[in-house]
């Protein structure tokens, strides 16, 4: 009833098939461009320099605006300290009446338990140590026991890389900016807006 057939009986078609299968595929293609002589594959010298000029203009235009915003984010942060050393000389001097303003050493403190005049704990240590986010930061407190005044200055730690402005207060508390470096706050800068 059932015959036995051989290959090509079994399936007639399947020769030509495999036979042909291989001609129009990307595959043969590819071999056929790889084992034709004078055909190369790659890219060209000139290919491959113009790509570097392309990444090279793009990192020519990308390169200042990140430090830009880097002197920006630091200028940033400066503020924001000036204003914490602000707050933390005023609370200081409402907990500590007799002895008036202090220096950052005083407004941070090493031991903070309990809490006195000459470590307070107002402010955190990395900003009591001087410098924080390319800034150097100074506090000087003034006049005779009680301390009646204060000077709180921050200058970049390298010009118009870590900072382009320098940043002031007095016992005022407005934040002031000159585009000089300080080394002290007057209170007749220009206040920030």
């Amino acid at each position: 009833m059932f015959q036995q057939l051989t290959g090509t009986q079994r399936f007639p078609l399947d020769v030509g098939y495999r036979r042909n299968w291989f001609r129009g595929s990307p595959i043969s293609k590819l071999l056929v461009m790889s084992i034709k002589e004078g055909k190369q594959k790659g890219f060209s010298l000139i290919e491959l320099l113009i790509v570097v000029a392309i990444i090279l203009i793009i990192a020519a235009i990308a390169i200042p605006n990140l430090l830009r915003a880097r002197i920006a984010a630091n200028e940033a942060s400066a503020v924001a300290s000036i204003r914490t050393i602000n707050t933390a000389e005023i609370s200081y001097n409402s907990t500590y009446p007799t002895v008036g303003f202090g220096s950052l050493a005083n407004l941070a403190g090493s031991t903070c338990g309990p809490p006195n005049s000459s470590s307070a704990c107002l402010i955190d240590t990395t900003l009591a140590a001087g410098t924080k986010s390319g800034y150097s930061f100074h506090a000087v407190a003034s006049g005779s026991s009680p301390a009646g005044t204060y000077a709180a200055w921050a200058a970049p730690i390298t010009a118009n890389q870590t900072g382009v402005r320098s940043f002031c207060s007095v016992a005022d508390a407005v934040v002031r900016f000159s585009t000089t470096a300080l080394s002290t706050c007057a209170g007749t800068e220009s206040p920030l807006q």
